[in-house]
């Protein structure tokens, strides 16, 4: 005898339906065929069923993919990479400043800071700025600190613009930066105090005396970078022979542009400088340079240069030139404006950038010239110090 469900079950069992679990079962069924019956009664409901399943697996497959790439970018995005990202993007843009930047990353943020620079970049705060500012002006080095400052505030700018600014690599954007930390930091105001110390007029014109006379390719250097207006360094060692001409030459300053593109900067040369630059013997890829232009000459050798021409100048820094040179050129009424156009800076402003297109290159003559006129005034002797004779009295 086969085995009987028991009778009065009303769902199914091992031993199979009774009558009343059999009734209930089929009510149950004709009420979902009725409610399904848009898409095929109950057999549509049972193809549900299955691509509900499908459904509900692929949402936890895409559950699954977010927490793996949420860790991925944890790992992938963080404050290491988007300063990383940050040098190669100026090394691209043939910024110079990229080594120093990265150097300053590396000790300030990297070594010092394991837990910081592993952070989602996304995630640091003003507070964190602040910290790593804080331990670097502990260590007595308050402008390394406010240039760890400004290299951090570029690398988040750039970062944060390039989710509308399509002229930034679009790798930046996966960062997710909104806000830029470092600009809510305040610098080390101490640190900043100009430091300039510039030549005076006799040590300009001792100087001048020295090199003028120099032979071969270290005077020729020497004398163009001077008689161009105490260029900055590193901008004039980087000078291409392809952007030399008879009468200018073309140099790129990248200074105070965090993350853009360095701007040309025309300097015209007089007869002097041009002589200079002919004796430089411009060819290859480099205009100063010692190996025929595969190379150019390092910024710190031609500074070494500089030094050992100015013996007798106490405490010489190639950047004395520079400002000496304006100081110079101020005393003799050349204008602010011009004075800035000759030498690259404190050219600011909507006008000056967007709508004033004249080149000045008359006015950057005419204060090279001027500045020839004043060299060449008879210099006193350099010496590190004036013996007076006293006479004896009666």
């Amino acid at each position: 005898m086969t085995p009987q469900p028991p009778p009065k079950s009303l769902t199914p069992t091992r031993k199979g339906y009774s009558i009343a679990a059999a009734i209930a079962t089929a009510t149950g069924w004709g009420e979902i065929h009725n409610e399904y019956l848009e898409i095929g009664g109950y057999p549509g409901y049972l193809d549900k069923l299955e691509q509900d399943k499908v459904q509900a697996k692929l949402a936890l497959d895409k559950q699954q993919a977010a927490e793996v790439k949420a860790k991925t970018d944890l790992e992938k995005y963080t404050l290491a990479y988007l300063l990383a990202d940050y040098c190669d993007h100026l090394e691209t843009l043939g910024r110079r400043s990229w080594r120093d930047a990265l150097s300053n990353f590396r000790i300030n943020v990297f070594e010092a800071w394991p837990a910081l620079a592993s952070t989602p970049a996304k995630a640091i705060t003003p507070d964190d700025v602040a910290g790593m500012m804080r331990a670097v002006i502990e260590k007595g080095q308050g402008r390394t600190a406010n240039k760890l400052r400004s290299y951090l505030r570029a690398a988040f700018e750039v970062a944060r613009a390039s989710r509308s600014k399509p002229s930034i690599p679009i790798r930046f954007k996966a960062y997710a930066v909104t806000t830029n930390p470092a600009a809510d930091t305040f610098p080390d105001e101490s640190a900043n105090k100009a430091d300039k110390n510039p030549l005076t007029t006799k040590e300009l014109q001792g100087y001048w005396a020295s090199i003028k006379p120099m032979p071969g390719l270290i005077g020729a250097m020497l004398r163009l970078h001077l008689l161009s207006g105490g260029q900055r360094i590193e901008q004039l060692c980087n000078l291409l022979t392809a952007n030399c001409t008879d009468d200018a030459i073309i140099l790129f300053d990248g200074k105070g542009r965090p993350g853009g593109e360095a701007r040309p900067h025309t300097v015209p040369l007089i007869p002097a400088a041009a002589m200079a630059l002919k004796q430089c013997n411009p060819m290859g890829a480099y205009a100063l340079s010692t190996d025929g232009g595969k190379t150019h000459v390092s910024a710190i050798t031609l500074s070494n240069w500089a030094k050992k021409a100015a013996n007798g100048i106490d405490d010489f820094q190639t950047k004395r030139i520079r400002s000496g040179i304006e100081t110079l050129l101020a005393s003799a009424k050349v204008s602010k404006d011009d004075r800035g156009h000759l030498q690259s800076h404190g050219i600011t402003g909507v006008q000056a950038r967007h709508y004033d297109g004249h080149d000045y290159l008359d006015e950057k003559r005419q204060a090279l010239e001027r500045l020839l006129t004043l060299l060449e005034n008879k210099p006193e002797p350099l010496t590190k110090s004036k013996v007076i004779q006293l006479r004896r009295a009666a």
